[in-house]
């Protein structure tokens, strides 16, 4: 499996920081159709839930090697690591209470 680059990733900031800026009115938009409105009544937000179950974001500092045996087992377990690292602190939670 190819490993994806993140958004923050170094590379993509070289590029990000020497694309040069262009304003909204030098863009030919001509060639991109009206959306209409059938269109408009099915389209449907993207990104992360305003409300609900979402998840407190937390920065924590790991041993690189304990990070790097939590990727490996999570890529055996076909899940996102941090889904991994969800799970076990929340098992260990249970446990301990």
């Amino acid at each position: 499996m190819a490993k994806k680059q993140s958004a923050s990733s170094a590379p993509v900031r070289r590029v990000a920081k020497n694309a040069k800026h262009i304003p909204d009115s030098r863009i030919d938009f001509s060639d991109i159709p009206e959306s209409t409105e059938g269109e408009l009544k099915r389209a449907r937000r993207v990104g992360r839930p305003k409300k609900g179950n979402s998840k407190q974001l937390i920065a924590i500092r790991i041993d690189p090697l304990l990070l790097a045996q939590i990727r490996r087992l999570a890529e055996n377990q076909d899940k996102p690591y941090q889904t991994l690292i969800h799970e076990l602190l929340e098992k260990a939670a249970k446990k301990a209470a």
